[in-house]
């Protein structure tokens, strides 16, 4: 008897869920709901990003330093040097290590907003700064290659290659 009880009320559950899933599509063939019209896209111009006129690398530090921030220091230097020779010589690139500790440094620092080690890249458009301080680069720390790739690509982008 038990077992029948079960079975009713499994055929019961069943039955009440169509009902409802046709009850509600009728509802929504009724009253033309399921038709949805196709929304209007509007074509956006993509914002043309003029190239900088000028970028400034700079990895700020104190006096005391990890192995993390020491990694970071050289391959920024290194990616620079190696893949911007030509911007670093023209000055269209100018890399710096900075010891935000030191007094000479303070108003950098203080522009930049930088404390402890931290990497800032700055691209000079129509002669105004946009400073961003870019934090994915400590995620490829322990990967070298990417490093390079991923600093490249972000400096190649902004000198509009």
């Amino acid at each position: 008897m038990k077992k029948n009880n079960n079975y009713l009320f499994y055929v019961g559950v069943f039955v009440f869920g169509a009902l409802i899933i046709f009850g509600i599509n009728s509802y929504a063939e009724k009253e033309n709901i399921s038709k949805v019209d196709e929304p209007t896209v509007k074509k956006v111009e993509a914002q043309e990003v003029k190239p900088a006129e000028k970028i400034q690398v700079f990895l700020f530090h104190s006096t005391s330093r990890c192995s993390s921030c020491i990694t970071a220091g050289k391959y920024a230097k290194e990616t620079v040097e190696q893949k911007f020779s030509e911007e670093l010589k023209s000055g269209k690139i100018e890399f710096r290590e900075i010891n935000v500790d030191l007094p000479e440094n303070k108003e950098v620092a203080t522009k930049f907003k930088a404390s402890g080690t931290s990497l800032f890249i700055n691209s000079i458009i129509d002669g105004q700064d946009n400073i961003k301080e870019d934090t994915q680069v400590w995620r490829l720390i322990s990967n070298e290659q990417g490093f390079v790739s991923y600093l490249s690509d972000k400096l190649n982008k902004l000198l509009g290659k």
